[in-house]
């Protein structure tokens, strides 16, 4: 048996990275989990269906893709250190440890234990190359020496059960910039808006849609700039909550999606605009070009205003580069999500 932990991903709407990968997940696996949540008055797992006391056995597996620290999960430590059950883990990546400034204080706070804790799983599957080499980087300078291999799984592009576009066809009219994301310091949208106003003053016509709730504690800045913008500049549109019928609708329309962003686990827009037949326009960071390599996509360097002007002027200005783009983002191979589900049911079924 594997049990699934829900604890803070099952009660949510499937809006952000995090999850959205638990649901996906969750949904490749249904018929081989049984969804799980830790309870900390009982201090114990409860099955997320009825709340009774979940009956973990020797042989059976808890998987977690969730973050956890003693401080969210009273009792959690105690049941690591002698679990009942065999202990296997998703882990994504180290950017509160990297990020310290732009991070939410608590995740900073707890991340390193949460990190530490994971050397102790039998079997963990990190989302990217470059997370999985934080990690044993991590661990390393901690002294701690992982249980079991460390493996690497790719995150699914197929999103929303939309079928895969197989026609890389250029949107007629003015062209539009997408943007999808928390907005926040490490999304870099400020930076993006730096860029589309150097754009707009040099005579490119364009428009660009910013897609994302505001974080409460580092984006309200960039939330305000952007509410500035729209009111004096029709060509931008802030769309806080999207529903999907204007997601989708965006995506069809899109040139490209952009991701100025300045950490990433994976970087999930991406593939999802690779799905789509979309191009992207990326920073050009270690974990994004695991992917961005493959084709259909742009990179720049990471907060190079003149650099992205540049690339998203060239981008702009020829359709012929927009659909090169296309026919390789339709032609390459891309993972879905019952391939990322699949190596992990193998290992712990």
């Amino acid at each position: 048996m594997i049990h699934y932990d829900v604890t803070k991903m099952g009660g949510r709407a499937p809006r952000s990275g995090l999850t959205r990968l638990s649901a996906r997940l969750q949904h490749e696996l249904r018929d081989w989990i049984n969804p799980v949540a830790w309870d900390a008055w009982s201090r114990s797992w409860r099955n997320a269906s009825d709340r009774r006391p979940a009956r973990l056995a020797d042989s059976d597996w808890l998987f977690t893709v969730e973050l956890f620290s003693e401080a969210e999960r009273p009792g959690f430590r105690d049941f690591l250190a002698a679990p009942p059950c065999r202990l296997a883990a998703m882990f994504h990546d180290a950017i509160p440890l990297r990020f310290p400034h732009i991070t939410w204080p608590q995740s900073v706070q707890r991340h390193a234990e949460y990190m530490k804790l994971l050397a102790g799983f039998e079997r963990t599957w990190a989302i990217s190359r470059a997370t999985r080499e934080e990690f044993l980087g991590f661990w390393r300078w901690q002294g701690v020496a992982p249980r079991g291999a460390v493996g690497v799984v790719e995150l699914g592009a197929d999103f929303d059960g939309a079928p895969r576009a197989t026609v890389a066809g250029v949107p007629p009219g003015r062209p539009a910039l997408l943007a999808v994301g928390i907005v926040e310091p490490r999304k870099n949208q400020e930076f993006l808006l730096d860029v589309a106003e150097a754009l707009w003053r040099r005579g490119v016509d364009f428009d660009l849609h910013v897609v994302g709730r505001v974080n409460p504690h580092f984006g309200r800045p960039a939330g305000q700039r952007m509410r500035e913008l729209a009111r004096r500049e029709k060509r931008f549109r802030y769309h806080a909550a999207a529903p999907d019928g204007t997601l989708q609708r965006l995506y069809a329309e899109a040139a490209a999606v952009v991701l100025p962003t300045v950490a990433e686990g994976c970087g999930l827009p991406l593939l999802e605009a690779l799905w789509r037949g979309v191009p992207c326009v990326c920073s050009d960071l270690p974990v994004l070009r695991e992917n961005a390599d493959g084709g259909g996509c742009v990179v720049a360097p990471v907060g190079d205003g003149p650099a992205w002007v540049e690339a998203l002027r060239g981008l702009l200005a020829d359709r012929a580069a927009q659909h090169r783009l296309r026919e390789e983002a339709v032609r390459r191979p891309l993972p879905r999500w019952a391939d990322t589900a699949a190596p992990i049911r193998a290992a712990l079924g």
